[in-house]
């Protein structure tokens, strides 16, 4: 696995580009996951606290797959509602792909409850979770919808964030 900052950087600098506010400043309070937490819609990470640099991702795809007005509301908890959870796994999936990382930078060991490897296992091969939510919301398309409008399907976003 390559040093965490190498990998951190450019996933700081695509979650930035695609519309999201990432700042790093010191975290004193407990977070749900290590060195990352959301104050406003903004991700706030301090990075010698972090274990994950994938954690960004998937944290990133909670912002993303929100309405626009929640998600600027959205502070500290943002994990409660299970359809978004399942969006951000495969948000962060094509994050991943997008950015050319082995997709166990963002399902590591650390996290998913120890169904790391099954996500892994099933995006790699193909069989993708989510992906009709995605679609619903306008950010991707399956092979089928991905033909009628011409464009590459999923793990391809047609955007990264629900307008």
């Amino acid at each position: 696995m390559p040093p965490f900052e190498v990998v951190a950087a450019p996933i700081v600098e695509f979650v930035i580009g695609v519309g999201l506010d990432v700042r790093a400043e010191p975290i004193t309070d407990r977070t749900f996951v290590p060195g990352i937490v959301i104050h406003h819609g903004a991700l706030v990470i301090d990075p010698p606290r972090m274990t994950h640099p994938g954690d960004l991702l998937h944290e990133a795809g909670h912002l993303a797959v929100m309405e626009p007005a929640r998600r600027l509301r959205c502070h500290i908890d943002v994990g409660k509602r299970a359809a978004e959870e399942m969006m951000a796994i495969a948000w962060s999936y094509a994050a991943s792909v997008h950015l050319g990382l082995d997709p166990a930078i963002v399902f590591h060991e650390g996290g998913y409850r120890g169904g790391s490897q099954a996500l892994i296992d099933n995006f790699t091969q193909g069989r993708f979770i989510a992906v009709p939510m995605l679609q619903w919301v306008g950010m991707t398309a399956d092979p089928r919808r991905a033909a009628e409008l011409g464009v590459e399907p999923y793990p391809h976003m047609l955007r990264w964030l629900r307008a």
